[in-house]
């Protein structure tokens, strides 16, 4: 089962979030104060909340390495803007910029 959660979180970030979410809401609630920051994160970096979801531990926070794999995570979602907005830009018919 975690195998297929690791895969379904690598290719839908989002969906993975909302079962974490429906399967175990308190660790949702102590990784987060409010509801605007993880719906932000859902929204713009899906990656990075995911995975900052998964590594927070209550009391602890965030320490050392697990800083690194959510920076990590962050790149990946900025890459995949950049992806996208070049496969746009690559469309026929579309005008490159002046």
């Amino acid at each position: 089962m975690g195998c297929l959660f690791a895969l379904m979180a690598g290719l839908f970030p989002r969906l993975a979030l909302f079962i974490l979410w429906v399967a175990r809401p308190a660790r949702i609630d102590a990784a987060f104060d409010t509801f605007l920051l993880p719906l932000l994160g859902i929204i713009f970096l899906p990656f990075a909340t995911l995975m900052y979801v998964l590594l927070y531990t209550p009391g602890r926070g965030l320490i050392g390495w697990d800083w690194f794999w959510v920076i990590l995570a962050a790149l990946l979602d900025i890459g995949h803007w950049g992806a996208a907005a070049t496969q746009r830009n690559q469309m026929p018919g579309r005008r490159a910029p002046a």
